[in-house]
């Protein structure tokens, strides 16, 4: 290939192929060398064996060297100047690029029966391996995240998510065991395999506990009328989600590792069917996100809306009021945090809690204490926050504007 490599875009990551001083000059001089890992192209030569004609085999392969990284914004920008096209293999882009001499200027060039990974069944596993390098990156991401909500945790809370965690710890076990003989002989084996291939069972069963309990929460509040339930169970979910977000997410790291050995163990036995099997894991990975990510946005809807209804509650409520804004900004930090490792967007909705001194200002605060007190709000008008509204020359005109308001508030 010389100085010509490869790029390969799967929507997740970047890889670079070719010989090792290209792939690495190319990743050099775009500061992404330090950020990429080995890409593993040695797993490709059962690939080579299935591959057609236009393939050389596995010695070519083994005289490439090829890099991966995760798709950033720095990464993106490669696949974007060099204008990767769509491959028959599903999700995937491919160019060829050479360098014609000079170190800083590298030129597409066609793609033809030379580029190694443009024949489809090396393309697949090319693809198979990017994905599970993929679920790697997201994995330490997810023990990362995991770390840092343990050290939030209350002693309550962390044995409430280590009594739900434990239903999974042979599981856990199992999967780790077959990650190190995988690691150490460098394939999944039949017996190794057959260890693990049941153990999502059980893993899903704790995700759908832990996704209902979410689904409790949400439930609770929009059920809340009153401010006072809205705020306890503002507080329920404040103290009880962090809890749950973790739960999933030790659940989605099980699922992933299992996938990554699941890719080899297919790459092996069965290397013509990687393609599909890469797709289908793909696509249930997007399910499990869609479905976390609906609840969870399904939580913050109703907490916004319990805000909402908070915020407009001051008058005779302004604790319990605050209280929930706060639970709001805790809660939608907490979900913002658990997306990030699995690639969800941020989508928190900021709520400004209303203060006692502009809620004395206005009408619908006025209405709904009204509505809520009856002529007891009439008191309050006089007497509201500590303050003396009446007597105070400043705020006499606050306090009748307040009696009026409420002598109407309670005839509607």
């Amino acid at each position: 290939m010389g100085d010509e490599i490869e790029l390969i875009s799967d929507g997740d990551g970047l890889a670079v192929v070719g010989e090792k001083s290209a792939v690495e000059r190319f990743l050099s001089e775009r500061g992404l060398l330090a950020l990429s890992e080995d890409l593993g192209l040695h797993k490709l030569g059962a690939l080579a064996q299935v591959a057609d004609s236009v393939v050389t085999g596995a010695s070519e392969v083994a005289a490439n060297s090829g890099r991966w990284l995760k798709l950033t914004k720095e990464s993106a920008a490669v696949v974007k100047e060099f204008g990767l096209m769509e491959t028959k293999t599903a999700g995937i882009s491919h160019a060829m690029i050479g360098d014609p001499g000079s170190i800083s200027k590298w030129l597409q060039v066609d793609t033809g029966a030379g580029a190694l990974l443009t024949n489809p069944a090396m393309l697949a596993g090319a693809a198979g391996v990017m994905a599970q390098l993929a679920r790697q990156a997201e994995i330490r991401e997810i023990k990362a995240y995991l770390e840092r909500i343990d050290e939030k945790l209350d002693d309550v809370r962390r044995g409430q998510r280590d009594a739900q965690l434990a239903k999974m710890d042979g599981v856990a076990f199992t999967i780790k065991e077959a990650a190190k003989v995988r690691e150490v002989t460098g394939h999944v084996s039949e017996v190794n395999w057959s260890k693990v291939q049941s153990a999502s069972t059980t893993i899903g069963e704790t995700q759908s506990y832990a996704i209902r309990q979410l689904r409790g929460h949400a439930e609770k509040l929009e059920a809340a009328k009153k401010v006072g339930d809205i705020a306890k169970a503002a507080r329920e979910v404040e103290a009880d989600s962090a809890v749950w977000l973790a739960v999933l997410a030790r659940c989605f790291e099980l699922q992933e590792s299992i996938a990554v050995i699941e890719l080899d163990r297919v790459l092996e036995a069965a290397p013509a069917d990687l393609d599909g099997h890469r797709a289908a894991l793909d696509e249930a990975r997007e399910e499990r996100r869609s479905l976390i990510l609906t609840q969870t946005a399904q939580l913050m809807e109703r907490m916004v809306n319990a805000a909402g209804t908070a915020r407009l509650n001051v008058l005779l409520h302004l604790p319990s009021a605050k209280r929930v804004v706060d639970a709001v900004q805790i809660v939608g930090a907490a979900v913002d945090d658990f997306h990030q490792p699995l690639g969800i967007e941020p989508t928190t909705t900021e709520v400004q809690p209303v203060r006692f001194q502009d809620a004395l200002k206005e009408w619908k605060q006025w209405k709904a204490a009204g509505k809520e007190a009856g002529p007891k709000v009439a008191v309050g008008a006089l007497v509201v926050g500590g303050v003396v509204l009446y007597a105070h020359p400043k705020t006499r005109p606050i306090a009748q504007a307040a009696l009026s308001a409420a002598a109407k508030a309670v005839g509607k």
